[in-house]
């Protein structure tokens, strides 16, 4: 579990894993660039949330750029090795930023898709319905239909320049969360903007996470 340079959410994340037989450790991301500590030991990465760096030039812009840099080819060969990586909040926008989410068949850690602000023009603080996608190959939601959770976000709207990719990322099963309306049965992804509140951001085809 990372922390550092305003990773805030490490504690309540190595308390889940251990919630469910892991044996987590808080690894400074100062120690695994410096050589102290390797990837390679580890059998799971995550990244917390909080606010990396202070949100400066982007949510999750600087922690990304270090890790893409100073630890790519540890990254590289954990990706390739088949161990997971989970981003959570502010995790989630370092690994979109550092090109690692949506996921690659070359793992080439090239930035396809950004989290920007929200059109609200505000931080929010909200409840939201989230949807997951039964037939998604991602190993965190399997089993999982739907659930209410609070967000805290003021970057949180999925952007890509290249449109056609969202096809290719919805094919593949790797929109994996979407906000939905409550009221509506399961499953109702929708691929046309929902009204704010019900998606908080306005991101593209309601996208709340992605593998």
């Amino acid at each position: 579990v990372l922390s550092g340079f305003g990773i805030n959410c490490e504690t309540e994340t190595m308390a889940v894993f251990e919630m469910v037989g892991a044996a987590a450790d808080r690894i400074h991301v100062n120690r695994l660039v410096g050589g102290e500590a390797t990837l390679s030991d580890y059998h799971i990465m995550a990244i917390p949330g909080g606010f990396s760096f202070g949100d400066h030039l982007g949510s999750g812009r600087l922690l990304g750029n270090r890790l893409r840099f100073g630890l790519r080819e540890q990254v590289l060969e954990f990706v390739k090795s088949g161990k997971p990586i989970i981003g959570i909040c502010n995790g989630f926008q370092v690994l979109v930023k550092m090109g690692l989410l949506p996921g690659d068949d070359e793992v080439s850690l090239t930035q396809t898709a950004s989290l920007a602000l929200n059109d609200s023009g505000h931080y929010e603080n909200r409840w939201v319905t989230l949807e997951f996608d039964p037939s998604s190959p991602c190993i965190w939601t399997k089993g999982m239909q739907r659930i209410r959770v609070p967000v805290r976000h003021g970057e949180g709207k999925f952007v890509t320049d290249e449109r056609a990719l969202l096809d290719k990322w919805a094919e593949s099963g790797q929109l994996v969360v979407r906000y939905v309306d409550p009221d509506t049965p399961y499953p109702s992804p929708s691929d046309e903007p929902l009204p704010y509140p019900t998606s908080p951001n306005q991101s593209w085809r309601n996208i709340a996470g992605v593998c």
